[in-house]
């Protein structure tokens, strides 16, 4: 695996991981990482760092919505027109092109499911081109982005030998 690769693999996983200890566990110079970095960076490769949340944790009320959309595209277009539309909402954390019954997959976010489901009806519905809609509530988050949110605790008691 070449340093880019090596790099980007573990930035994924641990976006805070410092230049300084990224070149020790790369077994390169910190100034090589450095500029490594910004030239992935500046290419477009790296497309930002993020923070995961668990908002469940927290006295913030959050919703989050998977909504599949079913479109027609746009003679010369196809999908991408709809989608950066779509993209440009505020509420919009993800938009992609899928496979299957439906064309694209939206996440979003909202304070409360009615807001979630005015978005859907007000916005998102009523755009040209879209001629339907599936909403999918996230109930409750198990792992996301790879990093398990929940671990069950063994509630029996433990028994000394």
């Amino acid at each position: 695996m070449e340093m880019r690769e090596r790099i980007l693999a573990i930035i994924e996983k641990n976006s805070r991981v410092d230049i300084r200890e990224l070149a020790v566990i790369m077994g390169a110079e910190e100034i090589t990482i450095a500029n490594e970095l910004q030239a992935l960076e500046e290419e477009g490769v790296i497309c930002g760092y993020h923070t995961m949340i668990d908002w469940e944790k927290t006295s913030i009320e959050k919703v989050t919505a998977l909504i599949e959309v079913r479109i027609t595209p746009q003679r010369g277009q196809g999908y991408d027109h709809i989608a950066e539309r779509i993209y440009k909402y505020p509420e919009v954390n993800s938009v992609y092109l899928i496979s299957g019954g439906y064309d694209l997959m939206v996440t979003l976010e909202g304070k409360s499911l009615k807001s979630i489901s005015s978005f859907v009806s007000e916005k998102l519905s009523t755009l040209d081109g879209v001629l339907s809609t599936a909403t999918h509530f996230i109930l409750k988050k198990y792992k996301d982005h790879g990093t398990i949110l929940h671990k069950e605790e063994d509630a029996r008691e433990k028994v000394s030998p």
